[in-house]
């Protein structure tokens, strides 16, 4: 069974499946480690809210395809979209443009965070930067025992601007949160587990999707509006104080992004060496 709203969809980096009113959302790339290029996120929002208005659907499980749940923003295809900003002298039309497509990115990150069905999130291998964007957003987060992950923009010269700072202090708690945001550090599943940025973990991929399978099930057969309601009333106070930490980091980023740290960050990571940063 098909989304109805997504039969004249060509879909590039997303792959959609319904069985049992559970609709399964697998990352497939096309890029390595399922980084996230412009096809993810013109997809993301197209899928999940064609997924919330399908009736037929009752619960969601968010994956990854191959080893990896995702590898974060695919920086060398979304580069053209920083270029404008990190050019000499650039004034208020490049930041202008600059906050308007990160307001179209974290849209699409809200998206998932916005639907009205419950989203359990199913991560295997590594899942950075905008992964944690990304799982943050949903309702519950699952893992197998040797995921891994990391809050990683610091280390790129990027304050984390599509949710994680803002949603992950309501999952994790403010100190582990401060200590993963500011160290960009990698964390293992055992480590996850333990702050509650995943709830349970599991030996395998197959024991990871059979577990989160059984988990939409149990949602599923619940009655959907009271189960919808559950997720209105659960985010009708921290729903507007996230709204306002996005419009807050959006400003910040077009102010302040603009450096020669992200210049260094982005040509290290190019030449594949430590960047060194000087605090300009």
């Amino acid at each position: 069974m098909s989304i109805a709203g997504l039969k004249d969809e060509k879909l590039l980096a997303l792959e959609v499946e319904v069985a049992d009113h559970i609709a399964t959302v697998t990352l497939i790339g096309p890029s390595k480690g399922n980084a996230m290029g412009p096809d993810f996120w013109r997809e993301l929002p197209i899928v999940f809210r064609a997924i919330d208005r399908d009736d037929d659907v009752r619960a969601v499980i968010l994956t990854g395809s191959g080893k990896h749940f995702s590898y974060g923003l695919d920086l060398p295809a979304m580069a053209p979209n920083f270029a404008p900003l990190l050019a000499d002298g650039a004034l208020a039309k490049a930041r202008t443009e600059f906050l308007a497509h990160l307001h179209g990115l974290q849209d699409s990150v809200n998206a998932v965070a916005e639907c009205r069905k419950p989203v359990i999130a199913a991560v295997a291998g590594w899942c950075i930067g905008g992964g944690i964007d990304v799982i943050a957003a949903t309702d519950i987060r699952l893992s197998t025992v040797d995921a891994k992950f990391s809050v990683r923009e610091v280390k790129v010269a990027i304050v984390a601007d599509l949710g994680s700072l803002q949603r992950l202090s309501g999952i994790i708690g403010e100190g582990h949160l401060r200590e993963l945001a500011l160290t960009g550090k990698d964390i293992d599943a055992v480590r996850a587990e333990k702050i509650g940025l995943v709830n349970d973990t599991y030996e395998d991929k197959d024991a990871l999707l059979a577990a989160a399978h059984d988990m939409a099930a149990a949602i599923a057969a619940n009655p959907p509006l009271v189960v919808q309601g559950v997720k209105d009333v659960l985010d009708v106070t921290r729903g507007p104080q996230i709204a306002a930490g996005l419009r807050y980091v959006g400003a910040w980023n077009s102010a302040f992004l603009p450096s020669r740290d992200l210049t260094e960050a982005i040509q290290a990571f190019v030449e594949r060496r430590p960047p060194t940063f000087t605090g300009s």
